[in-house]
């Protein structure tokens, strides 16, 4: 018996110690410590969109939450106040829809300028708005510490790590383009 016991709890151990040697946490602090200068894998990529989404997930969770709390007077808002928050949280809706289309889009084609601009757009205004609610003491319980995380997303990691690469690998020559200078008008003398 104590064989079958030594010989089932080696076999756990084995198991647990090969799948914890294969994953790898894929964290916002595992992105942050990035290198912008080294490109992303494939796998690092695919990672970075799956973690945007779930931050997206989240903030259209606290949206609904939100917008629940505002609309059945939960929340001891006046009428004015409320309908500014509602509209706030129209934008946010919006924000969230077309963070969801980007990111599919991205998922097929991650090289896709316009799909990670507008990506990195709606990231920044879901970020702003965030940090608005965070501001007002009758939201902050509801979005928590996801306000600085989106912002995190989007500015050093989203922005360093997939948008600015991807520009400047479609700028040509892998240089950001140059402004270009406009001729000078040739003036006649009198």
């Amino acid at each position: 018996m104590a064989f079958q016991v030594r010989f089932f709890s080696f076999i756990v151990l084995f198991f647990a110690s090969i799948s914890a040697g294969f994953a790898e946490d894929y964290s916002l602090q595992y992105f942050l410590g990035k290198n912008p200068s080294r490109e992303l894998s494939k796998q690092e990529r695919k990672e970075l969109l799956n973690r945007i989404e779930e931050a997206v997930d989240q903030a259209h969770r606290i949206y609904i939450r939100l917008s629940r709390g505002i609309q059945s007077g939960e929340m001891e808002i006046q009428y004015q106040e409320g309908r500014f928050w509602m509209s706030k949280l129209e934008e946010d809706k919006e924000s969230i829809e077309t963070g969801k289309q980007q990111l599919r889009l991205l998922k097929e084609k991650p090289a896709h300028l316009v799909a990670s601009v507008k990506l990195y757009k709606s990231l920044k205004d879901l970020s702003a708005n965030l940090n608005a609610y965070n501001n007002n003491p009758s939201f902050c319980s509801f979005v928590g510490d996801l306000a600085p995380e989106m912002g995190l997303w989007a500015d050093p990691v989203f922005y360093q790590l997939h948008l600015l690469p991807l520009a400047q690998s479609k700028a040509p020559d892998g240089q950001p383009p140059a402004k270009e200078k406009k001729p000078v008008p040739k003036v006649k003398k009198p």
